[in-house]
């Protein structure tokens, strides 16, 4: 039987910027930065650093053929391999996924997880927290055990939805995991834009009109971050539905209020039209986007293949 192929895909190491070698750091007068955040930041990349030597390590043990490739270095269709490992937190299994059709599966570590302790002890100080691995099955702790899992076929990945976009009837090639924000490139300047629901049949809602800070729609996985932040409803993982949010609108019409906020169901689709002279629309926090000028009709939907991810036992109840 041929080997399986893994695609190991890193965190950078070097993820904060270079400091001075003091024990603490000047700021604004006074104020400073102690000690105990230079080490907690040295702590932090040391974590990530051990997790990535322990999976290197485990992986070298297994009958695998597997590459490693840092995530700022991925730039094509990840293809021709059978499972994609990322280590390092949310963000990286994000960056993975954008380069993904849904025929492979990902299983995501997290490197340096919270530690809850921590962050309380630290709370008068400074923010402690760490990785973000809502998403990630695995641990440094774990990892071993879930891989062979996922190798044994123990494990099966969930399938879960994401987001497709059309600029003026041209799908763009990536698709969200978690959301894409349309909004004016300037946090400052306000977006105006017009909005419908559009279903299979041909049926239409009303038309809503905007002016806001933009406007935001998430998947399930999506739906415990920022959409979760800014007031809306978590979602579990497994939904299909897309939920959207109007965010911060200006005196809408009375009849609009209950609208600024909704979900779109798979048959569904949202058409917005924009009227602000420039915008953006970001896939998953700001490292992916696209621009958008007065005039152009965007198209969101659930329309895009879903990807195959391991997931913690604890989403899947």
């Amino acid at each position: 039987m041929a080997r399986r192929r893994v695609l190991l895909l890193l965190k950078p190491l070097d993820v904060y910027p270079p400091r001075p070698l003091a024990t603490s750091i000047q700021t604004n007068g006074d104020r400073t930065i102690s000690s105990k955040i230079l080490r907690h930041l040295d702590d932090r990349c040391r974590a990530h650093k051990e997790t990535i030597d322990h999976c290197k390590s485990i992986i070298e043990r297994r009958n695998l053929d597997w590459e490693l490739i840092m995530r700022n270095n991925l730039s094509k269709s990840i293809c021709h391999v059978d499972l994609v490992i990322t280590v390092g937190g949310d963000g990286t299994l994000l960056k993975a996924s954008h380069f993904m059709d849904g025929s492979v599966p990902v299983l995501g570590v997290n490197s340096d997880p919270t530690n809850d302790l921590e962050v309380e002890e630290m709370s008068e100080e400074f923010d402690a927290t760490r990785s973000t691995g809502y998403l990630c099955a695995a641990t440094r702790g774990n990892f071993e055990q879930v891989l062979d899992e996922v190798l044994e076929g123990k494990k099966q990945p969930t399938e879960l939805s994401r987001i497709s976009l059309k600029i003026n009837g041209a799908k763009v090639q990536s698709c969200a995991l978690n959301d894409i924000l349309m909004a004016h490139p300037c946090p400052a300047s306000v977006s105006r834009f017009s909005f419908r629901i559009k279903k299979e049949c041909g049926e239409t809602s009303q038309l809503i009109n905007c002016r806001s800070s933009g406007l935001r729609v998430s998947t399930a996985a999506g739906s415990t971050a920022a959409m979760q932040s800014a007031g809306g409803i978590p979602m579990h993982i497994s939904m299909p539905d897309l939920q959207y949010m109007v965010r911060e609108p200006i005196f809408p019409r009375e009849a609009d209020i209950p609208l600024m906020h909704g979900f779109i169901k798979p048959n569904e689709g949202m058409a917005i039209s924009w009227y602000s002279q420039e915008g953006m629309v970001y896939f998953d926090g700001s490292h992916v986007y696209y621009k958008i000028r007065h005039g152009d009709v965007a198209e969101v939907s659930s329309d895009a293949p879903a990807l195959k991810v391991f997931l913690p036992s604890s989403l899947l109840t």
